[in-house]
């Protein structure tokens, strides 16, 4: 029985878990960081809660006889994929990097390119002053220095870092309508949204009411993967490089 360790969180991972599930000599384990407090579970076995870094992972994949690492964990997830990568290095186990396509514009789109939320913060002030904010709840801090713009932030949980001064949380969980993020911009007469190029099709209903309102999207750059890092784009890619490593 050949065992996986699914580094997750995302719909990508459950998919994987369960894909898993049905094949024949495959036992996976999926992880989960333990940032969201009701996540959506896989099914099969899960562990919450981080590793203590790349030492750490490391130890648990000696310990846990692991043949096979998938991260399949969010685009934006560096510090895990960076470790993963150095964990799987020093034990000489296989991983590969599960990462949904990244959003491209479309005719009509107007998207203004960041290569981090750092330079995001610096741009916007000429992009728009009610801002529609969907990065998360970890980084929210890297707009509590904008003074002169009014915020709607939007998250699963609330952020435990300094939110902008000007601004107003709205909790919620994707996938979300077109009809809805239009609405929602409206009501909100928000002028600029920032939003990470995490793919997918959880929320990307609000690049299309972007598009339909005309207004600018402030899109925030993936970090760059580990230049060793074998990918693949969807779960049948997983699931066929699982089965050739695990013959």
């Amino acid at each position: 029985m050949a065992r996986i360790l699914i580094l997750g969180g995302t719909g990508e991972a459950r998919a994987l878990a369960g894909a898993l599930a049905d094949m024949p000599g495959v036992e996976a384990v999926s992880s989960l960081a333990g940032r969201v407090r009701a996540p959506r579970l896989p099914v099969g076995d899960v562990r919450v809660g981080g590793f203590g870094g790349a030492d750490g992972l490391a130890e648990w994949l000696r310990g846990h006889r692991v043949d096979a690492i998938v991260d399949a964990t969010h685009p934006f997830a560096a510090r895990i994929t960076t470790n993963a990568a150095d964990a799987a290095d020093r034990c000489g186990i296989p991983l590969v990097v599960l990462r949904r396509p990244a959003w491209s514009s479309r005719p009509g789109d107007n998207w203004v390119d960041a290569a981090n939320l750092a330079a995001a913060a610096g741009q916007l002030p000429d992009l728009g002053t009610r801002v529609f904010l969907t990065i998360g709840r970890q980084e929210v801090d890297a707009f509590a220095g904008l003074y002169a713009q009014w915020f709607l932030v939007r998250a699963i949980d609330p952020p435990d870092v300094a939110m902008p001064p000007q601004s107003t949380l709205l909790l919620a969980r994707g996938p979300f309508a077109v009809a809805d993020e239009i609405a929602l911009m409206r009501e909100h007469r928000i002028d600029v949204l920032v939003t990470k190029n995490s793919g997918g099709t959880q929320t990307d209903a609000k690049l299309d009411a972007a598009r339909e309102l005309g207004v600018p999207v402030l899109m925030v750059r993936r970090p760059p993967l580990p230049s060793a890092a074998a990918t693949v784009e969807d779960i049948a890619g997983a699931v066929e490089w699982i089965g050739a490593v695990t013959r």
